[in-house]
């Protein structure tokens, strides 16, 4: 019985998998012909020569520039409004509070970076101004509700002690809470950071500014020299911020 079961389910995946090719009309034998593979052979041998002038890489370490600040300014702003949302979606400040808040937090990271992006290319026009709230508004949702868990799930012995001990509560949170939590929170903002260096340059798509804004001009003209600067560039900063997030995160939490 388990047999035929399996030998249905793969049955119905690969009739399922002929059936997406016949309804999607693909042409495998036109994209497999000679002529279109010389094509995409030359295509892709374009990108083997990047463009190393001197006025390029001056226009792609300004976009390095712009993508880094986005990145990090809209990480910093996410972090300090994520941690004062958490606050209410934790249960601080009562019920109706915490729902309020909770329902904003999921509203803020239910829209994707690049919805948010285009909408705020709306309002706040092409840039990279546009991409920094972007990032902004939806890394707040997912670090406030990291935020939230990692309140909720925190001791509350340490802060009773004090309240009874005649701290504010303020006090309290400073002095007995956040202390206990704040490995979780610079490991989650560090991690969200490689993550917004990377989609930072996907949102030049949308005309956010940075980095991907270059690759997508460039590839829209088929300046497959430029772009492959362009993508190199967008290497070497991940792999730079993913560095120094790693080394941040071994000091700071080991500290």
């Amino acid at each position: 019985m388990k047999r035929l079961i399996d030998l249905g389910t793969l049955l119905a995946i690969l009739l399922a998998v002929v059936g997406a090719f016949a309804w999607l009309q693909l042409d495998l034998a036109g994209l497999f012909s000679s002529a279109s593979l010389a094509q995409m052979g030359r295509y892709a041998g374009n990108f083997l020569h990047p463009d190393l002038s001197a006025a390029h890489l001056r226009a792609v370490g300004q976009g390095a520039l712009e993508t880094l600040a986005m990145s990090a300014t809209g990480t910093l702003l996410a972090v300090v409004t994520g941690l004062l949302l958490a606050l209410p979606a934790a249960g601080r400040f009562g019920h109706l509070a915490q729902a309020l808040a909770r329902l904003l937090l999921n509203a803020l990271r239910a829209v994707p970076e690049l919805v948010w992006a285009a909408l705020m290319v709306l309002a706040a026009g092409l840039g990279p101004n546009a991409g920094t709230l972007a990032l902004a508004l939806h890394t707040t949702g997912v670090l406030g509700r990291l935020f939230a868990e990692a309140l909720e799930n925190a001791p509350s012995e340490p802060a009773t002690a004090l309240r009874l001990s005649g701290s504010s509560a303020l006090g309290a949170f400073c002095y007995a809470t956040l202390p206990g939590i704040l490995p979780q929170l610079i490991a989650y903002s560090l991690y969200r950071w490689e993550n917004n260096i990377r989609m930072a340059s996907v949102l030049g798509f949308v005309g956010a500014g940075g980095l991907g804004q270059m690759l997508y001009v460039s590839l829209s003209l088929f300046q497959e020299a430029q772009a492959a600067t362009v993508i190199l560039a967008m290497l070497l900063l991940v792999l730079l911020v993913d560095g120094c997030s790693s080394s941040l995160r071994q000091r700071w939490l080991k500290a």
